[in-house]
């Protein structure tokens, strides 16, 4: 096991009814800027819920932050705090709302050009204290310090990390994610499965009880994300993937170990150029890449293949293909594809594309044991648009 610093100072407010909690968690002095989504939070309740709870706080509001939150549309909430004296930001929505929010955080007081936090990795000295409501389980980014933004002018998607955009507390209640659609619980349920696998299939490093944190996560989503889209309203299931998601993404799991990265790092060039949803990116890339990197991944492989989907008999080389299958299967399951094929706006000309912009932006060599190339890219695209 590698030596490791572990720090998470995040609060959180698990369960039915912790929005109330906000009159405790948000500052009463100085202004919060209440930021949000399509504006579905006023549909379901959670905007009545969250102002209810913030009293007679100053508040000003912002709505509109995309699915992926692009620069564009940020920076309006920046301009917003910084001519409003803005002293706290608070997010209502999914992990793209956080992300957001986290970014508009580091930009306030930051000199100079904002996407240069992301871009050229500009160190961030300050940042405005954030909180967050979560409603949609998926990202992680509820507790931890990491948010992933694009810019539609450049068609880049990049992310960036700072201990000072960790959510001072994020309150998670299971209720304001019973409506939720199908398609975005089983975005959450794929993204979730991928933070776990991203961290785990790697090679062994003497970590066996991260690997058993990782595995029961990835048991546990086998076992309630088909219940939970079955069932939306049932608490129970929806509250433990909730809690999955934020376990699997909250740095625990990925403590003194290998992490890869990969399936995200080429994902994001897919959303980038055609607007594929970020989950779904992870499905049709992820079962190309294991394959492609087998023999490095072998032992975890065969070790997912055994504790995870209880394959134990046959040759080695067999049961690591049927958990690879069975992983892919998982996903078909809920309805996310995985083939590259599934998507109009693909076409070969992508594979080529994805490979140089990863080049461009200098990310090569990826993976955990830093050995793919553009080749390998244009191998693993190229293998799940004939998938």
């Amino acid at each position: 096991m590698d030596n490791f610093t572990y720090y998470n100072p995040t609060k959180l407010y698990f369960g039915r009814g912790q929005i109330a909690k906000l009159d405790e968690a948000v500052p009463r002095d100085g202004t919060t800027l209440l930021l949000y989504g399509g504006g579905s939070i006023k549909r379901n309740g959670v905007y009545e819920q969250v102002r209810e709870a913030l009293g007679d706080r100053t508040v000003l509001e912002y709505g509109g932050i995309e699915a992926n939150p692009t620069y564009e549309t940020l920076m309006g909430a920046v301009e917003l705090a910084r001519a409003q004296g803005v002293t706290f930001l608070l997010a209502v929505g999914g992990g793209s709302v956080l992300d957001g929010t986290k970014f508009v955080a580091a930009a306030i007081p930051f000199e100079g050009e904002p996407w240069d936090i992301l871009r050229r990795k500009a160190p961030v000295r300050e940042a405005r204290p954030l909180g967050a409501v979560l409603t949609l389980p998926a990202t992680g980014s509820e507790a931890n310090p990491v948010a992933v933004i694009s810019r539609r002018q450049t068609q880049e998607k990049l992310a960036f990390s700072s201990p000072l955009v960790f959510p001072r507390f994020s309150v998670l209640d299971p209720a304001t994610t019973f409506s939720l659609p199908p398609r975005q619980v089983a975005n959450g349920i794929v993204d979730a499965f991928t933070h776990v696998l991203e961290q785990y299939l790697t090679y062994p490093a003497h970590a066996p009880l991260q690997d058993r944190m990782a595995e029961a996560i990835l048991l546990t989503l086998l076992e309630v994300g088909p219940k939970t889209l079955e069932d939306p309203e049932d608490y129970d299931t929806r509250a433990t993937f909730m809690w999955c998601a934020t376990m699997a993404l909250n740095g625990l799991i990925g403590l003194g170990v290998p992490q890869d990265w990969a399936t995200h790092r080429i994902g994001h060039e897919l959303t980038a150029l055609h607007g594929i949803d970020h989950a779904r990116t992870l499905a049709v890339i992820l079962p190309s890449l294991l394959r492609h990197q087998r023999q490095g991944k072998r032992a975890k492989l065969l070790q997912y293949a055994e504790r995870v989907w209880g394959l134990t008999e046959g040759p080695e080389d067999d049961r690591v293909e049927q958990a690879i299958a069975r992983t892919a299967a998982f996903f078909e399951q809920l309805d996310v594809p995985t083939s590259l094929r599934r998507y109009e706006a693909v076409t070969p000309d992508t594979v080529e594309a994805v490979a140089e912009r990863l080049k461009e932006r200098g990310f090569y060599p990826l993976g955990e044991r830093r050995d793919i190339g553009p080749d390998d890219v244009r191998a693993i695209l190229t293998a799940s648009l004939a998938a």
